[in-house]
């Protein structure tokens, strides 16, 4: 079956219910004539995308669909253990998890390039990948969460053919893309009434080397412990306020440096948490949300106090231009 790359301009904008539902059982019926009794293989993140595909295909085919969840360690707190929830208890899915944290965090040990970091997290990903794919001589097609905007961005011309570089003796005999005509709030929309939740749905973009491009510098096991917590406060703190409905992006760094503090009447050194809040419409540009100085307080006390090595909190106040978002 040959694949649509190119949105009709005719085709509605799924904004309601009604119409998700409607593009939900066009697809169910598409992807069965396409896979019929056949195995499908995808790698979820548990980022909308691939979340948004597993949810569908598991409707449309149920335990044909095998997904593999791939904890490279570098996930923020509870999304591993909500990808398991979610999928593997609440819609019965068949899901391959794979913690994989020593062999990633391993490979990273006194890396402190960014580039070299995403090389390493991108290409051991591949390689475990690959490792569950050969298990699975049964599987004809892969899945993909492939989005309108990524077909875009690559002006039509995107490697569709693997995962990240799959070798070439992996073959399946077609790809799955039920999303790719759509753009990303489109899929929100198609998430809700596939029944995922909130957190997952309107889940912040999240880079693919996960906190290992957070954690700046080389990363080291004490310092990424002590981020995840941080960024789990920061997270829950804005989910209380309202701000999480209103802030495109938020999330904190930690640099690999230290400075002086005094806990407990005596003198401590720790690592900062930079808080980084920016709001876009394209990720071109960006600007800063204005964050409530008593919330700000409150986090910093939060952050200060119940995260062992952190003991100051900074504002990251830079727009993009001249800061990316990301800070590696």
């Amino acid at each position: 079956m040959q694949l649509n790359y190119k949105r009709p301009e005719t085709m509605e904008r799924i904004t309601t219910p009604a119409l998700a539902e409607a593009f939900i059982a066009e697809q169910i019926a598409e992807v069965r004539e396409q896979v019929g009794d056949k195995k499908v293989l995808l790698a979820l993140s548990g980022g909308v995308d691939s979340s948004v595909v597993a949810a569908l295909l598991i409707k449309a085919i149920g335990k044909q669909l095998v997904c593999v969840h791939v904890n490279h360690g570098l996930m923020r707190k509870g999304e591993s253990e909500q990808v398991i929830e979610v999928f593997r208890d609440g819609m019965d899915a068949n899901l391959i998890y794979i913690d994989a944290t020593d062999r990633f965090l391993d490979k990273l040990v006194d890396v402190a390039d960014p580039e070299t970091k995403r090389k390493i997290i991108g290409g051991e990903f591949v390689r475990v990948f690959e490792e569950e794919a050969r298990k699975l001589s049964d599987v004809a097609f892969l899945a993909q969460g492939t989005i309108y905007p990524d077909i875009l961005e690559s002006d039509g011309v995107k490697a569709h053919h693997n995962v990240g570089g799959l070798p070439e003796d992996i073959h399946f005999e077609g790809l799955v893309e039920p999303v790719r005509l759509l753009f990303k709030d489109e899929v929100r929309e198609v998430g809700r009434a596939l029944g995922l939740p909130s957190s997952m749905v309107d889940r912040q973009p999240f880079p693919g080397p996960g906190l290992g491009v957070r954690c700046l510098g080389a990363i080291t096991r004490d310092r990424l412990h002590a981020l995840r917590e941080a960024d789990a406060i920061l997270r829950e703190e804005f989910d209380k306020s309202g701000l999480a409905a209103h802030v495109w992006q938020y999330f904190i760094a930690v640099p690999d440096m230290k400075s002086v503090g005094v806990r407990d009447g005596k003198r401590y050194e720790g690592w900062p948490a930079i808080i980084r809040a920016v709001n876009t419409t394209d990720a071109m540009t960006a600007t800063i949300e204005e964050i409530p100085y008593a919330l700000l307080h409150h986090i910093t006390d939060r952050i200060t106090h119940e995260v062992e090595g952190i003991n100051r909190v900074l504002m990251d106040l830079t727009p993009k231009p001249i800061g990316t978002i990301e800070w590696e």
